[in-house]
């Protein structure tokens, strides 16, 4: 599927020609103002928005800060387009949470490839997330909003980590969050589902006493929420490429450096 961007600008003529350069590679929206985008952002799964600055009824600044303050919103990616090329323009444009600002008139290739880069850059981070058994959730917080959500859901499934039983909907309850919300803000941050992240967070919880303390790995399965050594070390290994006696080993051959 073509990632889905939306485009907003009060000029017509300027959405059909970005919308007509990008449409081989994106499914494109269009709104003629911010309000129209807000609209949109509940229907939609939007995973980058292109907009201009000024517009009637609401501007690309109060859109953008609306999408960043926003908890159903606020991983997706801003950038602004504008004909001011003042110094201050730009500042006001990054203070309200924008990722990228481009000036008017701008080349068809610049704006694509930091489309491109935006989208590759997070798809990166999240990969970096889930390899890498020592590094934690928040590297994947795009916004103040997203590192709070990350640190509570974080805490949520570590208070309930040796629970074989944990599910979706006892998380949900837990964040106080329909099912449905959870989902879609996991997915939109992570491109995991909530059981994907459970079990990458027992893992990571995992690693981390492995990698700090000298307990055996049948017990660290157990503390973890696993319901067998088996099961723990075929999961960790798959995940992390290394099995749970090898990262032993590795970490214990750092610390003897």
């Amino acid at each position: 599927m073509k990632p889905v961007i939306l485009l907003v600008d009060d000029n017509g003529e300027i959405l059909d020609f970005i919308s007509e350069d990008l449409g081989e590679k994106y499914t494109v929206l269009k709104a003629f103002n911010g309000r129209e985008a807000l609209d949109l952002l509940q229907h939609e799964p939007v995973q980058l928005v292109i907009s201009d600055i000024m517009m009637p009824v609401m501007d690309g600044y109060e859109l953008c800060r609306n999408i960043k303050s926003n908890f159903e919103y606020s991983h997706i990616p801003v950038i602004l387009l504008t004909a001011k090329n003042t110094l201050q323009s730009k500042i006001e444009g990054l203070e309200m949470g924008a990722d990228a600002y481009i000036e008017k008139p701008f080349s068809p290739e610049h704006l694509q490839v930091q489309i491109a880069n935006l989208l590759s850059n997070r798809n990166k981070i999240r990969e970096f997330f889930a390899s890498s058994p020592l590094v934690h959730i928040n590297t994947m917080a795009y916004s103040k909003a997203d590192e709070q959500f990350l640190e509570e859901l974080n805490e949520a499934i570590y208070q309930n980590i040796e629970n074989m039983e944990l599910s979706v909907d006892q998380l949900a309850d837990f964040m106080n969050m329909s099912r449905a919300t959870l989902y879609r803000k996991i997915k939109a941050i992570s491109n995991l589902t909530p059981n994907e992240l459970i079990n990458i967070t027992r893992l990571k919880k995992a690693a981390e006493l492995l990698a700090e303390h000298d307990y055996k790995v049948y017990e660290v399965a157990e503390m973890t929420g696993f319901s067998s050594q088996t099961h723990f070390g075929r999961n960790f290994s798959k995940q992390f490429g290394i099995s749970p006696m090898e990262y032993i080993a590795l970490k214990k051959a750092e610390k003897r450096k």
